[in-house]
Protein backbone atom coordinates (compact mmCIF):
# COMPACT_ATOMS: atom_id res chain seq x y z
CA UNK A 1 0.00 0.00 0.00
CA UNK A 2 1.07 3.64 -0.57
CA UNK A 3 2.47 5.54 2.31
CA UNK A 4 2.27 9.45 2.56
CA UNK A 5 5.27 10.75 1.47
CA UNK A 6 7.37 13.09 4.37
CA UNK A 7 6.53 17.26 3.80
CA UNK A 8 10.63 17.52 3.78
CA UNK A 9 13.25 17.30 1.48
CA UNK A 10 14.17 14.15 -0.69
CA UNK A 11 17.63 12.81 0.97
CA UNK A 12 20.32 10.32 -0.20
CA UNK A 13 22.53 9.44 2.95
CA UNK A 14 25.56 7.05 2.25
CA UNK A 15 26.52 5.64 5.45
CA UNK A 16 29.91 4.77 6.26
CA UNK A 17 31.90 1.69 7.38
CA UNK A 18 31.64 2.91 11.02
CA UNK A 19 27.89 2.67 10.92
CA UNK A 20 27.88 -0.87 10.32
CA UNK A 21 30.79 -2.89 12.65
CA UNK A 22 32.96 -6.01 11.16
CA UNK A 23 30.28 -8.89 12.58
CA UNK A 24 27.32 -9.66 11.86
CA UNK A 25 26.60 -9.23 15.71
CA UNK A 26 28.55 -6.29 16.05
CA UNK A 27 26.82 -4.78 12.99
CA UNK A 28 23.23 -5.75 14.92
CA UNK A 29 23.88 -3.78 17.46
CA UNK A 30 25.17 -0.83 15.86
CA UNK A 31 22.29 -0.32 13.26
CA UNK A 32 19.73 0.13 16.09
CA UNK A 33 21.57 3.33 16.90
CA UNK A 34 22.08 3.88 13.22
CA UNK A 35 18.25 3.82 12.73
CA UNK A 36 17.67 6.11 15.90
CA UNK A 37 20.18 8.78 13.50
CA UNK A 38 18.27 8.50 10.37
CA UNK A 39 14.68 8.32 11.80
CA UNK A 40 15.86 11.68 13.31
CA UNK A 41 15.80 12.87 9.95
CA UNK A 42 12.40 10.91 8.64
CA UNK A 43 10.71 11.98 11.80
CA UNK A 44 11.44 16.00 10.71
CA UNK A 45 9.72 15.16 7.04
CA UNK A 46 12.88 13.87 5.10
CA UNK A 47 12.05 11.36 2.15
CA UNK A 48 14.89 8.69 2.47
CA UNK A 49 17.16 6.74 0.43
CA UNK A 50 19.70 5.08 2.53
CA UNK A 51 22.89 3.50 0.63
CA UNK A 52 26.06 1.83 2.60
CA UNK A 53 29.55 0.35 2.34
CA UNK A 54 30.14 -2.72 2.54
CA UNK A 55 34.20 -3.72 2.88
CA UNK A 56 34.30 -6.20 6.10
CA UNK A 57 30.97 -7.75 5.37
CA UNK A 58 31.98 -8.49 1.22
CA UNK A 59 35.33 -9.42 2.44
CA UNK A 60 34.16 -11.49 5.35
CA UNK A 61 31.92 -13.58 2.93
CA UNK A 62 34.38 -13.75 -0.08
CA UNK A 63 36.88 -15.54 2.61
CA UNK A 64 34.71 -17.48 4.14
CA UNK A 65 33.86 -19.08 0.40
CA UNK A 66 37.51 -19.20 -0.34
CA UNK A 67 38.73 -20.92 2.76
CA UNK A 68 35.48 -23.63 2.33
CA UNK A 69 36.64 -23.85 -1.41
CA UNK A 70 39.76 -25.03 -0.23
CA UNK A 71 38.45 -27.76 2.18
CA UNK A 72 38.13 -30.94 -0.25
CA UNK A 73 35.71 -32.59 2.22
CA UNK A 74 33.10 -29.72 2.31
CA UNK A 75 33.10 -29.90 -0.98
CA UNK A 76 31.90 -25.92 -1.27
CA UNK A 77 32.09 -24.32 -4.46
CA UNK A 78 34.34 -21.02 -5.33
CA UNK A 79 31.90 -18.11 -5.07
CA UNK A 80 32.12 -15.31 -7.79
CA UNK A 81 32.63 -12.07 -6.09
CA UNK A 82 29.51 -10.55 -7.86
CA UNK A 83 27.19 -13.09 -5.94
CA UNK A 84 29.47 -12.18 -2.72
CA UNK A 85 28.25 -8.61 -3.03
CA UNK A 86 24.49 -9.23 -3.65
CA UNK A 87 24.99 -11.76 -0.26
CA UNK A 88 26.28 -8.35 1.73
CA UNK A 89 23.64 -6.50 0.02
CA UNK A 90 21.08 -8.84 1.22
CA UNK A 91 21.82 -9.39 5.16
CA UNK A 92 22.82 -5.65 5.61
CA UNK A 93 19.92 -4.26 4.11
CA UNK A 94 18.08 -6.53 6.39
CA UNK A 95 19.37 -5.15 9.24
CA UNK A 96 18.95 -1.87 8.51
CA UNK A 97 15.72 -1.71 7.38
CA UNK A 98 14.41 -3.81 10.06
CA UNK A 99 15.99 -1.65 12.09
CA UNK A 100 14.84 1.54 10.62
CA UNK A 101 11.18 -0.12 10.72
CA UNK A 102 11.24 -0.97 14.26
CA UNK A 103 12.14 2.75 14.74
CA UNK A 104 9.52 4.24 12.94
CA UNK A 105 6.77 2.08 14.52
CA UNK A 106 8.10 2.88 18.31
CA UNK A 107 7.73 6.86 17.54
CA UNK A 108 4.47 6.15 15.89
CA UNK A 109 5.48 6.95 11.98
CA UNK A 110 3.44 5.64 9.26
CA UNK A 111 6.01 4.69 7.01
CA UNK A 112 8.15 1.67 5.75
CA UNK A 113 10.94 0.33 5.53
CA UNK A 114 12.41 -1.68 2.37
CA UNK A 115 15.46 -2.90 1.22
CA UNK A 116 16.16 -3.32 -2.71
CA UNK A 117 19.28 -5.10 -3.74
CA UNK A 118 20.92 -2.96 -6.74
CA UNK A 119 23.10 -3.72 -9.52
CA UNK A 120 25.19 -0.76 -11.31
CA UNK A 121 26.15 -0.60 -14.62
CA UNK A 122 29.60 -0.06 -15.72
CA UNK A 123 31.86 0.08 -18.79
CA UNK A 124 33.78 -2.64 -20.04
CA UNK A 125 36.61 0.80 -21.28
CA UNK A 126 36.58 1.71 -17.91
CA UNK A 127 40.97 1.73 -17.64
CA UNK A 128 40.40 0.39 -14.12
CA UNK A 129 39.78 -2.91 -16.00
CA UNK A 130 43.29 -3.05 -17.04
CA UNK A 131 44.47 -2.68 -13.73
CA UNK A 132 42.94 -4.25 -11.29
CA UNK A 133 44.22 -2.78 -7.99
CA UNK A 134 41.84 -3.21 -4.86
CA UNK A 135 42.52 -6.28 -2.91
CA UNK A 136 39.92 -8.36 -1.55
CA UNK A 137 39.36 -11.65 0.60
CA UNK A 138 41.99 -13.44 2.80
CA UNK A 139 45.58 -13.73 2.45
CA UNK A 140 47.07 -16.31 0.78
CA UNK A 141 51.16 -18.27 -0.42
CA UNK A 142 51.98 -17.29 -3.92
CA UNK A 143 51.69 -21.12 -4.64
CA UNK A 144 48.19 -21.01 -3.28
CA UNK A 145 47.17 -17.31 -5.43
CA UNK A 146 48.51 -18.84 -8.32
CA UNK A 147 46.56 -22.08 -8.29
CA UNK A 148 43.46 -19.61 -7.60
CA UNK A 149 44.52 -17.88 -10.43
CA UNK A 150 44.67 -20.38 -12.61
CA UNK A 151 41.35 -22.36 -11.39
CA UNK A 152 39.05 -19.32 -11.39
CA UNK A 153 40.54 -16.89 -13.93
CA UNK A 154 41.37 -13.88 -10.68
CA UNK A 155 43.62 -11.60 -10.99
CA UNK A 156 45.95 -11.87 -7.84
CA UNK A 157 48.71 -9.88 -6.46
CA UNK A 158 51.49 -9.93 -3.89
CA UNK A 159 50.47 -7.28 -1.05
CA UNK A 160 53.48 -5.33 0.63
CA UNK A 161 55.32 -8.25 1.48
CA UNK A 162 52.27 -9.69 3.93
CA UNK A 163 51.09 -12.64 1.35
CA UNK A 164 49.09 -12.64 -1.74
CA UNK A 165 45.29 -11.55 -2.09
CA UNK A 166 42.53 -11.38 -5.08
CA UNK A 167 43.02 -7.90 -6.60
CA UNK A 168 39.68 -6.28 -8.70
CA UNK A 169 38.92 -2.96 -10.14
CA UNK A 170 37.38 0.01 -9.23
CA UNK A 171 35.09 1.52 -12.05
CA UNK A 172 33.29 4.69 -12.66
CA UNK A 173 29.61 3.94 -11.93
CA UNK A 174 27.52 4.97 -15.27
CA UNK A 175 23.79 3.59 -14.20
CA UNK A 176 21.99 2.04 -11.53
CA UNK A 177 19.71 -0.74 -13.49
CA UNK A 178 16.55 -0.72 -10.30
CA UNK A 179 16.86 3.37 -10.50
CA UNK A 180 13.23 3.04 -11.45
CA UNK A 181 12.10 0.36 -8.88
CA UNK A 182 13.65 2.92 -6.30
CA UNK A 183 12.03 5.70 -7.43
CA UNK A 184 8.79 4.69 -7.16
CA UNK A 185 9.03 3.32 -4.14
CA UNK A 186 10.15 7.19 -2.81
CA UNK A 187 7.05 8.06 -4.15
CA UNK A 188 4.84 5.87 -2.83
CA UNK A 189 6.54 6.76 0.57
CA UNK A 190 8.86 4.11 1.33
CA UNK A 191 12.24 4.70 2.80
CA UNK A 192 14.63 2.53 1.26
CA UNK A 193 18.10 0.82 1.14
CA UNK A 194 19.56 0.96 -1.95
CA UNK A 195 22.92 0.57 -3.98
CA UNK A 196 24.68 -0.99 -1.12
CA UNK A 197 28.37 -1.17 -1.26
CA UNK A 198 27.98 1.36 -4.33
CA UNK A 199 25.59 -1.80 -6.10
CA UNK A 200 26.78 -4.89 -7.29
CA UNK A 201 29.09 -4.04 -10.84
CA UNK A 202 27.74 -4.93 -13.73
CA UNK A 203 28.22 -5.22 -17.46
CA UNK A 204 24.95 -4.90 -19.73
CA UNK A 205 25.02 -7.06 -22.88
CA UNK A 206 22.64 -7.31 -25.63
CA UNK A 207 20.30 -6.12 -22.96
CA UNK A 208 21.17 -8.86 -20.51
CA UNK A 209 23.14 -7.96 -17.41
CA UNK A 210 26.43 -9.84 -16.41
CA UNK A 211 27.72 -9.44 -13.03
CA UNK A 212 31.80 -8.74 -13.15
CA UNK A 213 34.41 -8.82 -10.07
CA UNK A 214 34.76 -4.74 -8.86
CA UNK A 215 34.42 -2.89 -6.29
CA UNK A 216 32.71 0.50 -6.95
CA UNK A 217 32.65 3.45 -4.80
CA UNK A 218 29.90 3.68 -2.39
CA UNK A 219 30.14 7.67 -2.18
CA UNK A 220 30.54 7.99 -6.30
CA UNK A 221 27.09 5.71 -6.28
CA UNK A 222 25.56 7.59 -3.87
CA UNK A 223 26.38 10.76 -5.52
CA UNK A 224 25.18 9.47 -8.95
CA UNK A 225 21.89 8.14 -7.46
CA UNK A 226 21.09 11.35 -5.72
CA UNK A 227 21.87 13.68 -9.14
CA UNK A 228 19.75 11.35 -11.04
CA UNK A 229 16.51 11.30 -8.67
CA UNK A 230 16.59 14.82 -8.07
CA UNK A 231 17.25 14.77 -4.15
CA UNK A 232 17.27 18.06 -2.56
CA UNK A 233 20.57 16.53 -0.71
CA UNK A 234 23.16 14.13 -0.43
CA UNK A 235 24.24 13.50 3.09
CA UNK A 236 27.13 11.97 3.35
CA UNK A 237 28.50 10.18 6.79
CA UNK A 238 31.12 9.75 8.34
CA UNK A 239 33.11 9.95 11.55
CA UNK A 240 33.77 13.78 11.98
CA UNK A 241 31.15 16.40 11.89
CA UNK A 242 33.10 19.14 9.54
CA UNK A 243 35.48 18.70 7.21
CA UNK A 244 38.55 20.03 7.92
CA UNK A 245 41.85 22.05 6.38
CA UNK A 246 44.96 21.60 7.13
CA UNK A 247 43.57 18.63 9.07
CA UNK A 248 46.16 17.61 12.07
CA UNK A 249 48.31 20.36 11.74
CA UNK A 250 47.74 24.03 14.75
CA UNK A 251 46.05 25.86 12.28
CA UNK A 252 43.62 23.13 11.22
CA UNK A 253 39.97 24.70 10.46
CA UNK A 254 36.77 23.38 10.62
CA UNK A 255 35.02 24.11 6.98
CA UNK A 256 31.14 25.14 7.81
CA UNK A 257 30.82 25.80 3.79
CA UNK A 258 32.05 25.33 0.79
CA UNK A 259 31.37 26.00 -3.32
CA UNK A 260 32.95 23.95 -6.25
CA UNK A 261 35.26 26.79 -6.59
CA UNK A 262 36.46 26.31 -2.91
CA UNK A 263 36.67 22.39 -2.77
CA UNK A 264 38.48 22.41 -6.38
CA UNK A 265 41.25 24.86 -4.74
CA UNK A 266 41.43 22.58 -1.62
CA UNK A 267 42.01 19.14 -3.50
CA UNK A 268 44.20 20.92 -5.70
CA UNK A 269 46.42 21.63 -2.66
CA UNK A 270 46.42 17.97 -1.29
CA UNK A 271 44.03 19.18 1.34
CA UNK A 272 42.01 16.06 1.79
CA UNK A 273 43.43 12.57 1.80
CA UNK A 274 42.68 10.25 -0.45
CA UNK A 275 41.04 6.79 0.10
CA UNK A 276 39.67 9.18 3.17
CA UNK A 277 37.86 12.60 2.48
CA UNK A 278 39.07 13.40 -0.70
CA UNK A 279 36.61 10.73 -2.29
CA UNK A 280 33.85 12.24 0.21
CA UNK A 281 34.26 15.71 -1.24
CA UNK A 282 34.61 14.30 -5.25
CA UNK A 283 31.06 12.58 -5.22
CA UNK A 284 29.83 15.52 -3.46
CA UNK A 285 31.11 17.73 -6.74
CA UNK A 286 29.96 14.69 -8.96
CA UNK A 287 26.41 15.65 -7.52
CA UNK A 288 26.37 19.30 -7.14
CA UNK A 289 27.98 19.58 -10.41
CA UNK A 290 25.01 17.48 -12.12
CA UNK A 291 21.90 18.50 -10.24
CA UNK A 292 22.99 22.55 -9.28
CA UNK A 293 20.20 22.71 -7.63
CA UNK A 294 20.90 20.86 -4.50
CA UNK A 295 23.25 21.11 -2.10
CA UNK A 296 25.72 18.07 -0.27
CA UNK A 297 26.31 17.47 3.72
CA UNK A 298 29.38 16.15 5.34
CA UNK A 299 29.06 15.17 8.63
CA UNK A 300 28.93 12.42 11.39
CA UNK A 301 26.09 10.00 11.75
CA UNK A 302 25.32 12.02 15.20
CA UNK A 303 25.08 15.06 13.57
CA UNK A 304 22.69 14.27 10.56
CA UNK A 305 19.84 15.49 12.29
CA UNK A 306 21.30 19.02 12.83
CA UNK A 307 23.37 19.05 9.87
CA UNK A 308 19.59 18.52 7.97
CA UNK A 309 18.71 21.39 9.58
CA UNK A 310 21.73 23.71 8.80
CA UNK A 311 22.84 23.61 12.15
CA UNK A 312 26.73 21.81 11.90
CA UNK A 313 28.10 19.61 8.80
CA UNK A 314 30.00 21.09 5.77
CA UNK A 315 27.50 21.84 2.99
CA UNK A 316 28.73 22.11 -0.77
CA UNK A 317 27.11 23.83 -3.14
CA UNK A 318 27.26 25.07 -6.63
CA UNK A 319 28.12 28.95 -5.32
Amino acid sequence: MPYAKGSGPSIVIALGGNALGNTPQEQLDLVRQTAVNIVDMIAEGANAIITHGNGPQVGMINSAFDAASKDAANKVPFMPFPECGAMSQGYIGYHLAQAIQGEMRERGLERNAVNVVTQTVVDKADPAFQNPTKPIGSFMTEDEAKAMAEATGADVREDAGRGWRRVVASPIPKRIVEFDSVQDLVENGYVVVSTGGGGIPVFEEDGRYVGVPAVIDKDRSASMLAAGFGADMLVILTAVEKVCINYGKEDQQELSHMSVADAERYIAEGQFAPGSMLPKVEACLDYVRAYPQGKALITSLECAAAGLRGETGTIISLD
